[in-house]
């Protein structure tokens, strides 16, 4: 008799500076390099973007960098920054391998209660306008377009979701 088990999705807390976590957000932040250029990532580039758009602040007590594994598979990333009663999410990625699993959802999920646990009333995000997959997933899951609350080079479009 064969039983088949639908893949469970685990999130745990992590340091940004753990091999896991610095594994994945070279994998993200090499994705975002490579979609925005339109090609392969040059000697150094990815290096340079990590240290542009540092990490380190996903840790208590300014933030926190969520990991997910997807049954034992290291699978996906999401970090929080705190803010004066809100919670800015950053980081969402899941490796291709594991895309269309409910990672996103799952990620979306423990973030935000990661949030309401700090007592934060709202999340908001920016994102970019080439990344599609990315906006779709948020409006699935109840966040909103909003007016411009932050300024940067690759910020395009805002996002947020009350949590009460």
């Amino acid at each position: 008799m064969t039983i088949t088990t639908r893949p469970t999705w685990t999130i745990s807390v992590s340091r940004p500076d753990e091999p896991d976590a610095l594994l994945l957000l070279r994998e993200y932040m090499t994705e975002m390099v490579v979609r925005y250029h339109h090609r392969p990532a040059l000697p150094g580039e990815v290096d340079e973007a990590l240290a542009e758009m540092s990490s380190d602040d996903l840790t208590h007590p300014s933030g926190v960098l969520l990991l997910a594994h997807h049954d034992a598979d290291l699978a996906g990333c999401a970090g929080l920054r705190w803010q004066p009663g809100w919670a800015e999410l950053t980081r969402v990625f899941v490796r291709p391998a594991h895309r269309g699993a409910g990672g996103g959802a799952a990620l979306l999920a423990a973030a935000e209660q990661h949030a309401e646990v700090a007592d934060a009333d709202r999340i908001r995000l920016d994102t970019r306008a080439d990344l599609v997959e990315a906006r779709a997933l948020y409006t699935r899951h109840g966040y909103v377009e909003i007016p411009a609350y932050s300024q940067g080079p690759y910020a395009d479009h805002w996002f947020e979701k009350r949590l009460r």
